[in-house]
């Protein structure tokens, strides 16, 4: 990252993310859950509401009832950030039957032409508007053949249809394909190495109420920071954290660090020094514009996750919105 005031004071208050509690945790966290194949996303979302005794929950990115893998669970206020989970990128392992036997090098030879860009028309069975897209596939491995079954990896954007993949795979085969199995392995930087199945869920919980002993749950349970990973960051300074708590915009006075080369317009996860989220913005300049000035509004506030008081109040209040005092009102 790139140090816009390298003399802003150190932080001394707030909790890094890694120091919650259980119960924060459920109060804004998320859980990888390894949904089972049979039941609906919105199923297995409830039954994870209801074993952890939570009012909010939601789900990114859904999968169909006889897809297994990783479903990431929002809870809380974090439920306010799937759309972010939603647009990340997605693995699946998927089993694909070929209706005619083909060699082994035309198949590898045909699967291989469908990385990179391709058009897709979603399924007719499917919960949005059927209309020609372009989607990318990243990465398509041909993991192993058996006959006509082909197993395959695919890492491709979100909003892509694997049994769309197999279709126009097999159509350029000349002989049809099918999807047989699918498993979603990772969503975002979210793996099936750290996703719990729903018994182990409900037995994490009783052991943290009736036993005391909430390492378990709290094992399975991430800060709502991992959902911005993905997002360019920007660090505040401890004196203009609460603020922003009150739905202030940034200005360029107020900014530790930024990275490098964020957008005008692009949005943002504004972070403290310790790694907490405070709240989602849109840049109202680049980050060289950033560096180049000392006024202005640096970042649009426009979700704000942090509650107001969590850090002590450093500001005044303005009649000009853009002017930020030079020296903080520290207090007593």
């Amino acid at each position: 990252m790139i140090v816009k005031d390298p003399n802003a004071i150190p932080d001394k208050w707030g909790k890094r993310p890694s120091d919650r509690s259980v119960g924060e945790l459920l109060q804004g966290g998320v859980l990888i859950l390894d949904k089972p194949s049979g039941p609906t996303s919105h199923q297995a979302t409830a039954w994870v509401r209801d074993a952890l005794k939570v009012e909010k929950v939601g789900h990114g990115g859904t999968l169909d009832p006889y897809v297994s893998g990783v479903l990431p669970i929002t809870l809380g206020k974090a439920v306010r950030l799937t759309d972010v989970v939603l647009s990340s990128d997605k693995e699946y392992i998927c089993l694909m039957r070929l209706h005619a036997d083909r060699s082994e090098k035309r198949i590898r030879e045909v699967v291989s032409r469908f990385q990179g860009k391709v058009y897709q028309l979603p399924p007719v069975r499917s919960a949005i508007k059927r209309q020609l897209r372009i989607r990318t596939i990243h990465e398509l491995d041909v993991l192993d053949i058996r006959g006509r079954d082909i197993l395959l990896r695919i890492h491709c954007d979100a909003g892509t249809y694997a049994r769309t993949l197999c279709i126009d795979i097999g159509d350029v085969l000349g002989c049809g394909a099918n999807m047989v199995e699918l498993r979603r392995s990772r969503s975002g930087k979210m793996t099936e190495a750290r996703a719990a199945s729903l018994h182990d869920i409900r037995d994490a919980y009783v052991f943290w109420q009736q036993h005391g002993r909430p390492d378990w749950l709290r094992g399975m349970l991430l800060p709502m920071e991992v959902l911005v990973e993905p997002l360019p960051k920007v660090v505040v300074k401890a004196t203009a954290v609460d603020a922003i708590c009150h739905g202030a915009d940034l200005n360029v006075c107020g900014i530790h660090m930024l990275d490098e080369d964020i957008r005008k317009n692009a949005l943002v996860a504004m972070m403290t020094a310790r790694g907490e989220l405070i709240a989602l913005g849109r840049m109202a300049m680049s980050t060289p514009k950033v560096m180049s000035t000392s006024f202005g509004v640096a970042v649009n506030t426009t979700r704000v996750f942090m509650e107001p008081g969590h850090y002590p109040r450093m500001w005044r209040y303005s009649t000009d919105l853009e002017d930020m005092p030079s020296e903080p009102a520290f207090p007593e």
